[in-house]
């Protein structure tokens, strides 16, 4: 890596850790929302700097669908005990066992789209007032009209066309009763920008990231995991290949490609040359051309 790079991440970590710290000046009752994916992983990492040699002075949120890759879940606990970080879980089973949430059916359910409800609920019992998250704005073009500071109203929704203007980082955390913002401390970062951090700062991730034999099926173009959650039609056929996963999310829709990159060397490498978005591979935000848009204004990450 050479000199160019390296300062460029530097000056990405020193505005996320300003970002970080601004959300601890402006906030009563912020968390940050940890999925144990690299992004999150990232902004953990992040935060641990930020106010090192501290405890990070928030907890961190997980919404789990209950289809989580298992490797994920073991490497999020693991971290947490090693940091003694405080973990609040919040369960979208229970929001379907309170009928809050309706399971969807069929070959192609998923339980994505109930994590809104999972995470509203959980922001307003623990009332809390900023919800950070790893999302990055070159991800998905909805992503791309966040701003850092991402204003919420008090059910919970999201207006791209008003938010607040941030000029010289100024960043306005004003709001009224029952609001909150969502704040994205890694918007700026790219996918290269997140694997060459993780290798200069030698961060440890799940190694479901690297290539690995999986049995693994193809449908809608994306090869997903097998699993006990994951129906499969007749035609569908189980197959052994060597795959890793770009992007890290709920197992129902999240697929994988095929790689052989085992190092994070390697894994460099083939995202400095591959034409396909990591979100290429998520076959939610395909189910409409504006998925995602519509998912954050009813209130999701």
């Amino acid at each position: 890596m050479n000199e160019y790079n390296i300062n460029h991440l530097r000056e990405l970590e020193a505005e996320s850790i300003y970002v970080i710290r601004e959300v601890a000046a402006q906030f009563e009752n912020p968390v940050m929302l940890f999925s144990g994916g690299k992004d999150s992983i990232i902004m953990f990492h992040l935060a641990r700097k930020a106010f090192a040699p501290a405890k990070v002075p928030f907890a961190l949120m997980h919404v789990d669908t209950g289809h989580n890759f298992p490797e994920t879940i073991e490497f999020r606990d693991r971290l947490m005990e090693e940091t003694g970080t405080r973990l609040i879980v919040r369960y979208v089973q229970d929001s379907i066992d309170q009928g809050k949430a309706v399971e969807e059916t069929g070959f192609d359910a998923s339980r994505n789209k109930l994590q809104t409800v999972t995470l509203l609920d959980g922001l307003e019992e623990l009332q809390v007032d900023c919800a950070m998250g790893g999302g990055r704005r070159d991800e998905e073009k909805a992503r791309a009209k966040e701003r850092f500071f991402s204003h919420r109203d008090e059910f919970g929704q999201w207006d791209p066309k008003n938010q607040r203007p941030e000029l010289w980082n100024l960043f306005n955390g004003k709001k009224h009763m029952g609001e909150h913002f969502r704040v994205f401390p890694i918007s700026n970062w790219t996918e290269m920008d997140v694997w060459q951090y993780i290798y200069l700062e030698n961060i440890d991730i799940p190694n479901i990231y690297f290539s690995h034999e999986r049995e693994v099926f193809l449908r809608h173009g994306n090869l997903l995991s097998v699993s006990d959650f994951i129906p499969m039609r007749d035609s569908e056929k189980v197959e052994k290949r060597i795959v890793r996963f770009r992007t890290i999310g709920d197992a129902t829709c999240t697929g994988a490609v095929e790689s052989q990159a085992n190092s994070l060397e390697d894994i460099i490498e083939e995202v400095a040359a591959t034409r396909t978005t990591e979100r290429g591979t998520r076959h939610d935000d395909k189910r409409s051309e504006a998925a995602m848009e519509d998912r954050k204004k009813e209130g999701y990450f």
